[in-house]
């Protein structure tokens, strides 16, 4: 028969309260209390029932991640669900996928919608809802808790965030120690706060090199591969094309070496590409990718351990700064001599 938690507080000698407590990671229990129990739980091989877990403490053990549908596919979300299921094994709770249209007018209503359907004690939310002023406040009204993941909001409370404005600057330091002066950007989506970040750094590091910013060096993008493409396209058809490429994130990067080799140009010789976020694909392309490794894993592990713990105690949860590092690899080199490589 299956053991229930009478049996394991028996074998612990403790209250079946106490073993709840055990088993909902409760603060204020005794280590050597906690080792016992789940001594006790492991010799009669005990697992929670979640549907009597849930009704004994009023909660559903359940996070929800919501991030904007188009991104879902992408390497960064599939790398935030990953952190965030590894936070949910370690915590006995279940997550749930929740991918939402931003651009829709009702984003709000659809978020509302999703907790009164699926009740989770709490969502992650990644940019642009993590950004989204009617929805935080619209959350906090109904007393629903939140972590965010890269928020720009100064008001941020838990979750993680990671300083892109200063891992670009970087980016564009390294640009220019390679001898390049003309730099371009490729951005990223409007309702991302990837993109004000990531266009600030660009400019703080020209600043800093004492390079005018050329606006017809930055063109509007996204975080897509055809958004390197298109990106590409119009800066590779200027009159005096750029030397150095810095796109938005690493699928658009890869658009743009898309780009270059159906020109004919030679990636680092012809022309230098940067990404931003280190994810696998960065590793797997040829040649590979130099850009801006973000955690995304451990930032989503982090906002989901951070939620958590708000959850259990209101007073806990902070706003935990993750670091960056770049990541210099094949795809740069040193400014190429002479005149540009022939467009197509």
């Amino acid at each position: 028969m299956r053991a229930r938690i009478e049996d394991v507080a028996a074998t612990a000698g403790v209250s079946m309260k106490t073993v709840s407590r055990v088993f909902n990671h409760e603060p204020n229990v005794r280590e050597k209390t906690r080792l016992r129990v789940e001594a006790a739980a492991q010799a009669l091989n005990y697992r929670p029932n979640p549907s009597a877990r849930s009704l004994a403490g009023n909660r559903s053990y359940l996070i929800s991640l919501v991030y904007d549908d188009p991104f879902a596919g992408s390497a960064y979300v599939m790398e935030i669900i990953v952190g965030m299921l590894q936070a949910c094994e370690s915590t006995h709770y279940s997550a749930m996928l929740r991918p939402l249209e931003y651009s829709s007018a009702e984003h709000v209503v659809s978020v509302e919608d999703s907790v009164a359907q699926y009740r989770p004690d709490g969502l992650i939310l990644l940019p642009p809802f993590a950004d989204d002023i009617k929805l935080l406040q619209r959350l906090d009204e109904l007393g629903v808790r939140y972590a965010t993941i890269s928020a720009k909001a100064k008001d941020a409370r838990v979750g993680t965030i990671l300083d892109e404005r200063k891992a670009a600057a970087e980016m564009i330091a390294h640009a220019v120690s390679l001898g390049h002066r003309r730099i371009a950007h490729i951005t990223g989506p409007m309702a991302h706060s990837g993109r004000a970040w990531r266009l600030a750094g660009y400019r703080d590091g020209l600043r800093r090199a004492g390079i005018d910013y050329d606006e017809t060096l930055v063109v509007d993008g996204g975080f897509s591969f055809e958004d390197g493409i298109a990106g590409a396209r119009q800066l590779l058809d200027l009159k005096l094309p750029p030397s150095a490429i810095f796109a938005a994130n690493d699928d658009s990067a890869c658009g743009v070496m898309h780009e270059a080799f159906e020109r004919g140009l030679s990636i680092p010789q012809d022309l230098s590409v940067f990404g931003f976020d280190d994810t696998p694909t960065s590793r797997q392309v040829w040649p590979s990718l130099t850009t801006v490794r973000q955690p995304c894993r451990d930032m989503g592990r982090i906002a989901a351990e951070q939620l958590i713990a708000s959850i259990r105690d209101p007073s806990a949860g902070q706003l935990v700064p993750v670091p960056y590092e770049l990541q210099i690899r094949q795809s740069t080199g040193p400014v190429p001599t002479g005149t540009p490589a022939k467009r197509r």
